[in-house]
């Protein structure tokens, strides 16, 4: 080679020094950080994948955050209402002591009414003081806000509702009306003519239990359904006149298939079927109502007196509807839902219940659920599938119970229920319904622990690690290979320094042409 001017070779060195310079560096610097991609050229499409990756493993381990926190939230929850629930059963007990009247003086049931009231203003106390980071939990904070509701809704509770917008209509189409148990004995006239020295015996059966009446010659049909009604909390059936007064109408005193009324005849005592020859007395004997009109008696004779030794039962039946499309489970007049959309349980009017159709006015709906709830994100992508909201109620006395039997509030000095001289028959019904009322709330945030936020968690563990795991495939760098191509790396530079210091050295040789 004779060419001095450009060194070609050493041109050739630098270059390929330069580029081992560069993957030295690269694997130095993979290897201090242990991050393989830590600049955008690194991996273009690497970065924007890891980059995703990274986001989504820190909302998922946020959203594992909030639901550790949802859990504390209804754990204090908890606890409060187990202390009102404590309180209840005590009510009970003090209310079946003032009960037993005999022997118990005018000071013992004031005593008993003030520790009543008492326990009336610790559950207020309670469900105002219950509270997470100063934020109320038992007061009706966390309820469902609703509006528009129809006068065909008795009681309405909104345990669970996602929406997006202002509002979500709850749409009630009743397509099976609720109907009662019910009987129609007729007995020929105004009172009953029997055989002489001989009773009438019947056993009037329902959901509640049975009794067996008695009853002479010449008993009035008043007498009689007087009678039944005595029996009514024992039996659950009640009774009364026809408007001629010649027929006695028995009916369960709930709604639903569990109710019915059952007539079984002990001794007829010589009432057979015959009408007296009078064409306008109904021929005696047990009579359906009428499928359409409850407080018709059919017209066709289902047993007479003494073909009933065996009994004659009717049975009622459950109110079907549609909530929103989706069909109902019912009870009686009471329909609900559970989806992850809408959980709610509505108790319709006698009236509204038994006619078929849209409840309310028009095509408006049964009401509107315009806001509130707890709202826990339980999800890492923030929309409407990964929100739970749930409704706790307020468990104040005033909203414990419900409109058909009263409020806990009345339990109190001076109201309707109170143990002095109120009804206690009517207490304890009230102090029944709110223990199942708050059972069933604590229940409700049991399952909502156990099963919603527990699955959650877990569902969420094993997410997170397998973002990361992945996340980890695309940007972590693998000490094995980076080690091996660091070795390879130096080896590469210090043979390119030598060989670029030999490419230098090349064109003296040249010089030793000039002599």
């Amino acid at each position: 080679m004779g060419r001095i001017n450009t060194n070609v070779q050493s041109l050739i060195s630098q270059r390929v020094l330069t580029q081992n310079n560069a993957a030295l560096s690269t694997s130095l610097e993979r290897l201090s950080t242990g991050i393989k991609i830590n600049r955008g050229k690194d991996d273009p499409a690497g970065l924007i994948a890891s980059e995703n990756l990274r986001g989504e493993q820190k909302s998922l381990a946020q959203a594992i955050s909030n639901s550790d926190r949802a859990d504390q939230v209804v754990n204090i929850a908890e606890g409060g209402l187990q202390e009102i629930s404590g309180l209840l059963t005590e009510l009970q007990g003090l209310i079946t002591n003032t009960a037993s009247r005999a022997g118990l003086s005018v000071e013992e049931k004031n005593a008993n009414q003030l520790q009543i009231d008492s326990i009336l203003q610790t559950i207020d106390r309670v469900s105002s003081a219950t509270n997470f980071q100063g934020i109320k939990l038992l007061n009706g904070n966390f309820d469902f806000k609703t509006s528009g509701v129809q006068s065909g809704v008795s009681d309405f509770r909104v345990n669970a509702a996602k929406f997006s917008g202002s509002s979500l209509a709850v749409d009630i189409q009743v397509t099976t009306s609720a109907q009662q148990g019910g009987l129609f004995l007729s007995l020929g006239g105004t009172s009953i003519d029997i055989n002489t020295g001989s009773s009438f015996v019947i056993e009037i059966s329902g959901s509640k239990g049975s009794r067996e009446l008695s009853f002479a010659s010449g008993t009035t049909l008043a007498k009689i359904r007087d009678a039944i009604n005595t029996f009514t909390d024992v039996t659950g059936v009640s009774a009364s006149l026809s408007s001629s007064a010649t027929r006695l109408a028995l009916a369960s005193s709930d709604f639903g298939s569990s109710e019915f009324v059952s007539v079984k005849v002990i001794n007829a005592a010589g009432i057979n079927s015959t009408a007296n020859g009078d064409a306008s007395t109904p021929v005696r004997g047990v009579y359906n109502r009428q499928a359409a009109a409850f407080n018709t008696a059919n017209t066709t004779l289902n047993s007479s007196f003494t073909a009933a030794t065996n009994g004659v039962t009717d049975y009622g039946q459950n109110v079907a509807a549609t909530i929103n499309g989706i069909a109902a489970t019912a009870s009686g007049k009471t329909v609900r839902i559970n989806t992850d959309f809408l959980d709610v349980e509505v108790t319709l009017s006698t009236s509204e219940s038994q006619g078929l159709g849209n409840v309310g006015s028009g095509s408006s709906p049964a009401f509107f659920v315009t806001g509130g709830g707890a709202d826990f994100q339980l999800a890492g992508r923030v929309d409407i599938a990964g929100k739970v909201s749930m409704g706790i109620r307020d468990v104040a006395v005033r909203k414990l119970g419900n409109s058909t039997i009263g409020t806990l509030d009345r339990l109190a000095s001076g109201k309707s229920n109170n143990v002095v001289n109120g009804d206690v028959s009517g207490a304890q019904k009230i102090v029944a319904e709110a223990i199942q009322q708050v059972s069933g709330l604590r229940g409700r945030l049991g399952a909502f622990q156990k099963n919603t936020v527990g699955a959650t968690i877990r569902s969420l563990n094993v997410a997170l690690e397998n973002t990361a795991a992945a996340q980890s495939v695309i940007r972590d760098s693998d000490f094995a290979t980076e080690t091996a191509q660091l070795t390879r790396s130096q080896i590469l530079v210090s043979a390119s320094t030598n060989i670029l210091q030999l490419a230098n050295q090349s064109p003296q040789s040249a010089l030793q042409l000039l002599g």
